[in-house]
């Protein structure tokens, strides 16, 4: 907001004279700036902000200026980001910010195991279900806690297994695993990395990827960074979902994460990372690629 604006909006509440004299300006100039017919960039600022607006409500009201620039130039739409960012703050929009780090989920394993770190925070792939990693974390209710297990493809980002419970039991992540087996069928040689919690490490898992012919790896103990794909999707969710509102059930909060991770994160919602189209999207256009 220029100081001429400021005067304007607020010219109900204080003298203008007195404003004029706060911010240093003159009268004259004001009352001729007033006076004056709107440019053409201002014209053209103001239908800008109307699709601005549209961009930024659709999305949940998550996107910043980077991704409301890319669904602009979807549409058609020229103009650069340093533009849009402009017209963002003056209109008070902003995308959402990141919050605190909840605490660990990770139940350290109580026995030696010795599979390997395959990945060492190379988080790359090629193409789909080269590269599979998985995490597990909890959502606060006024019921008690709701726990989240995701797999997670590292190529496209897409969330390709997920299970809910009302326990961190080795059951929740299993679920997860069978989902994603059977949506995707990987070709054997996978690559499935995870923490040390004693849900991967359990028999049963080690078991089922066996059975899968997946390949297991590893992160250290005791280090967030060997799994970091997988809590920065759980950063975005909370970010973008949970912390937006209080969850009274567990079915509300089920029925949220469900609706996000398959309507929207997988769908629509656009990620710097692949050039800013979305999970979806991208496979679809590999698959393409692939067929030509």
């Amino acid at each position: 907001m220029s100081k001429y604006e400021f005067i304007l909006a607020y010219q109900p509440q204080f003298p203008v004279t007195v404003m004029c004299e706060v911010l240093e300006v003159g009268r004259s100039g004001f009352y001729a700036w007033k006076d004056r017919e709107p440019s053409q960039r201002d014209r053209d600022d103001a239908a800008l902000v109307v699709k601005i607006k549209a961009a930024h409500t659709g999305p949940r009201r998550n996107y910043g200026s980077p991704r409301i620039h890319a669904e602009l130039r979807d549409d058609g739409v020229r103009v650069g980001q340093k533009r849009i960012a402009r017209l963002m703050r003056q209109e008070g929009l902003q995308g959402r910010c990141g919050r605190r780090k909840a605490p660990r989920t990770t139940l350290p394993s109580q026995t030696t195991v010795t599979i390997p770190d395959l990945v060492k925070r190379q988080f790359v792939a090629t193409a789909p279900d080269q590269l599979w990693c998985t995490d597990l974390t909890y959502v606060r209710t006024w019921e008690g806690w709701l726990y989240v297990a995701a797999i997670i493809d590292v190529y496209s980002r897409k969330v390709v297994g997920w299970a809910m419970a009302e326990h961190m039991r080795v059951e929740l992540p299993l679920a997860a695993l069978a989902m994603a087996v059977a949506r995707r069928r990987p070709a054997p040689g996978l690559i499935h990395h995870s923490d040390r919690g004693s849900q991967y490490t359990s028999g049963a898992y080690q078991q089922a990827l066996a059975d899968a012919e997946i390949r297991a790896s590893m992160g250290r103990v005791g280090t967030c960074w060997d799994n970091a794909l997988a809590e920065s999707f759980w950063a975005v969710l909370k970010n973008e979902l949970i912390y937006t509102r209080a969850w009274p059930t567990r079915t509300a909060a089920r029925t949220a994460i469900f609706d996000y991770i398959e309507t929207f994160y997988n769908a629509t919602r656009r990620h710097t990372s692949l050039n800013f189209a979305s999970p979806d999207d991208y496979e679809y256009r590999h698959t393409t690629r692939q067929a030509a």
